[in-house]
């Protein structure tokens, strides 16, 4: 079997190695062997506190299937009954998801025993059960494949033996731990845990849930009485997942990242001192959110919130609604909330609910993915990307500059790094509305970006040199997120109360770009074309690429990929999701004009020369090239 760099995929069983040098000293990686090499890690490497596999002094209750739920929270209000909006989310359907299946085979294939990290936070129950200690789907049940289930999450309890705000995070109230479920984790050595995130979730043994109303009149779960627990309510739960960082990593103190002695846990087990594959709560827990709040008078996250003032993550991916929890509650307004949260869990995923969909054919509408729930899941996913920016067109001479402002709570965009971006694409119209050009274009029938002149926002990882040489794969490879131990790039806009050094204190810092303390928006200038009148920007987000999609399919071993690219085909190659887009009318303007003052004169000859044979100023012709035709068209300019 050969990946897409066209090498064989050699696996190889050292357990005694200890690190990159002694991993290379050993004759593995050897540079033009032409085999890729597989880090031989143990599930030791990949060790994280929290509540372990069936290993609590207490009796561990099975992680139970979410269907159960449905009877009663399921069926009576397609808005507020939390089942169905959840069966149809990413969260609900996270262990289905085939781009995650073809990951997670790569990240076996590169890693040994790596995909053990992604089912803890994907299949939550099977790893609590015990069921992913080959570290890859062959040993998770039907049950399993649930995801993040509405019993695990409901199980939770907070990670931390005090208030979490002891501990450096901003919470809503004062988060009560549960002692009985901490105390034997403690007197194990597994808690406390130095920082939250890859899913180093404590979960009670018991049969015991929680959530966030303090009032709810009887439980019918049977059992203890349910739990009223804050931590629901609070940004840090879903920070439990959503910081992911490799602990197979440890950060050097010049700020390197160097795979671990092979075969035993992390030494400091701090998330900062490992690869942040993802920082969405970090950048999130660094904006003004979780503080002073953002209010938006347009409504445009909160639902039916109180105050309008987002602050946690809940307030803006379960917005309140007005209802019933459950089916006695619901049409009943003595009993109904104007607060029910929302589980629609809605974000940036715009098309693998329906290959989740199409692959479980005949099943789907028995778990509960029928298509108006699907369409509806989809229309949430659009509009919450729609909301997430703003846009704004002005003239500046002969320039148009688009002004891209981040709404959201977070970096624009964030999450899952391999194959998501977002991208400006500008057209430019003559007087009889035909485009003279176009920047940024995109061909839906190939999901092909034409990238040289695209201003693209993502972030791109890659691996260092000693781990291309460990793993014998060319320097600057990447999507071998198990491998991946470089910010190469990140350009995407930070959110409100931004500031370089709180970036910079989580491993959040842009890389290769620059944003000022406090700026949540991005400016970028478009030469105006000769003949343009006016132009049409738009502001476009994609879920995944077709050069990930391809990298998938090209580089899984076990047909997974492939699955992944036939569903990314059938369903649209992932559509880009128009975010914004505005229309302006252009004065008219000298096209040698390049400093836009109203007069051609030598501050314009001295732009052209100074740019000769480049692109841009002093483009007066709009060629791409700065030559002798845009000089010839200056100087028949001069002074007007």
């Amino acid at each position: 079997m050969k990946n897409r760099h066209g090498r064989s995929i050699a696996l190889f069983a050292a357990a005694t190695l200890t690190g990159v040098g002694a991993f290379v000293a050993a004759g593995y990686g050897v540079p033009g062997s032409g085999d890729q090499i597989q880090v031989p890690a143990t599930a030791a490497d990949f060790f994280l506190h929290g509540t372990q596999p069936n290993t609590d002094s207490l009796a561990f209750e099975p992680i139970q299937a979410s269907n159960n739920c449905s009877y009663c929270h399921g069926e009576y209000n397609a808005t507020v009954a939390p089942f169905d909006t959840w069966v149809v989310s990413m969260m609900g359907q996270s262990a289905r998801d085939p781009v995650w299946h073809a990951a997670l085979a790569i990240a076996n294939q590169d890693v040994s025993m790596s995909g053990g990290l992604c089912i803890r936070c994907h299949a939550p129950g099977g790893w609590l059960a015990g069921h992913s200690e080959a570290a890859d789907l062959s040993q998770l049940t039907p049950d399993d494949f649930d995801g993040v289930t509405c019993h695990f999450c409901h199980r939770m309890v907070t990670p931390v033996a005090g208030p979490l705000s002891a501990v450096g995070y901003p919470t809503n109230g004062d988060l009560t731990p549960d002692p009985e479920v901490l105390a034997p984790l403690i007197a194990d050595g597994i808690l406390p845990s130095p920082s939250l995130g890859s899913a180093s979730y404590v979960v009670d043994p018991r049969d015991v849930r929680r959530g966030p109303f303090n009032d709810v009149p009887m439980n019918f779960h049977g059992g203890p009485e349910l739990i009223f627990s804050p931590f629901h309510s609070d940004g840090s739960l879903c920070g439990t997942c959503h910081d992911v960082n490799n602990p197979a990593y440890s950060r050097t103190p010049g700020g390197e990242l160097v795979l671990n002695a092979l075969g035993s846990p992390h030494p400091t087990m701090q998330g900062g001192d490992m690869f942040g594959e993802q920082r969405t709560y970090s950048e999130w827990l660094q904006s003004v959110f979780p503080t002073t709040g953002v209010s938006y008078p347009d409504g445009r996250f909160g639902g039916n919130h109180a105050t309008g003032v987002m602050k946690s993550c809940q307030d803006c991916h379960m917005p309140d609604q007005q209802g019933g929890g459950c089916v006695f509650y619901d049409g009943d307004l003595s009993t109904e909330r104007p607060n029910v949260p929302q589980h629609s869990f809605a974000g940036a995923n715009t098309w693998v609910i329906r290959a989740v969909k199409t692959q479980m054919g005949d099943d789907a509408d028995y778990f509960g993915l029928t298509q108006s729930r699907v369409d509806d899941a989809v229309a949430r996913n659009v509009q919450m990307l729609r909301d997430a920016s703003d846009m704004e067109l002005s003239q500046v001479g002969t320039s148009l500059r688009v002004k891209i402002i981040n709404q959201s709570g977070h970096k624009l965009p964030t999450g899952y790094p391999e194959g998501r971006r977002a991208w400006i694409n500008v057209k430019f119209l003559n007087a009889t509305g035909a485009i003279i050009a176009e920047r940024g274009a995109y061909d839906f029938d190939t999901a092909t970006l034409t990238e040289g002149d695209t201003k693209i926002y993502h972030s791109h990882q890659t691996i260092s040199p000693a781990i291309a040489a460990a793993t014998n794969l060319p320097e600057g490879t990447d999507s071998h997120l198990a491998l991946s131990n470089v910010i190469a790039f990140d350009n995407r806009i930070p959110p409100r109360g931004f500031t370089n050094a709180g970036f910079a204190s989580v491993q959040a810092s842009p890389v290769g770009y620059s944003y000022a303390d406090g700026q949540y928006w991005d400016f970028t200038n478009y030469a105006i074309p000769a003949g343009a009148t006016s132009a049409v920007a738009t502001l476009y987000y994609q879920t995944s690429s077709r050069q990930y999609m391809e990298f998938l399919r090209d580089t899984a071993q076990n047909g997974s990929g492939l699955t992944a690219y036939n569903l990314w085909v059938q369903h649209g190659r992932s559509a880009p999701v128009d975010m914004d887009s505005m229309s302006i009318q252009l004065a008219a303007t000298n096209p040698a004009d390049f400093n836009g003052d109203g007069t051609v004169n030598g501050t314009d000859l001295t732009m052209l020369l100074s740019n000769w044979g480049g692109s841009g100023l002093g483009d007066a012709n709009g060629d791409g090239v700065v030559n002798g035709v845009d000089l010839s068209m200056l100087l028949a300019s001069w002074g007007s």
